[in-house]
């Protein structure tokens, strides 16, 4: 793997992440990853920043609330749709997605939390900011079609402290 820079790789992921990309947390020795669909990347605070939207009610928001870090690994190149769909509909609370998938991890120096290997790109984050949606703020017609039993999503904020792309 070789480090990249952040602005070199934002439109390879732009265009992947409606497709789906890896959400990677760890929590006591508990490592979980989900499927994420949408969020946003940019540069806020100065920083080069991954906004990742994860559900109250997912298994994946118990740990990633009691971690620093998360991880978000991009299969560029159509590659692990079944382990996406798997990670999109079953929760880790049911299945250890790692093992039944046959996941490979990888550890990186700047997080506790791996990435999952054999994705083309691996975005390392730290968590700046966190943020619960609130109901009453929501434009009512997006609340209706995508929250219609009110399970809102904590925004979460990730300085992008590393980037990687596999070879």
């Amino acid at each position: 793997m070789k480090k990249v820079d952040f602005s070199q790789v934002l439109n390879d992921y732009n265009k992947i992440l409606p497709k789906g990309v890896f959400l990677t947390t760890k929590n006591d020795g508990e490592i979980n990853t989900m499927t994420m669909g949408w969020g946003t990347a940019g540069f806020i605070w100065n920083q080069n920043i991954l906004m990742a939207p994860v559900r109250k009610s997912r298994h994946t928001h118990q740990l990633i609330e009691n971690s620093d870090y998360f991880t978000v690994s991009v299969p560029l190149n159509g590659q692990l749709k079944k382990e996406l769909q798997f990670c999109g509909t079953k929760s880790g609370r049911d299945y250890d997605k790692i093992k039944e998938l046959d996941l490979e991890l990888a550890e990186v120096k700047e997080a506790e939390v791996p990435i999952i290997k054999g994705n083309d790109l691996h975005f390392i984050c730290k968590i700046k900011y966190q943020q619960d949606m609130l109901k009453e703020k929501l434009d009512q017609d997006i609340l209706d079609k995508k929250y219609p039993d009110k399970d809102m999503h904590t925004f979460y904020y990730g300085e992008v402290v590393a980037v990687y792309k596999e070879e």
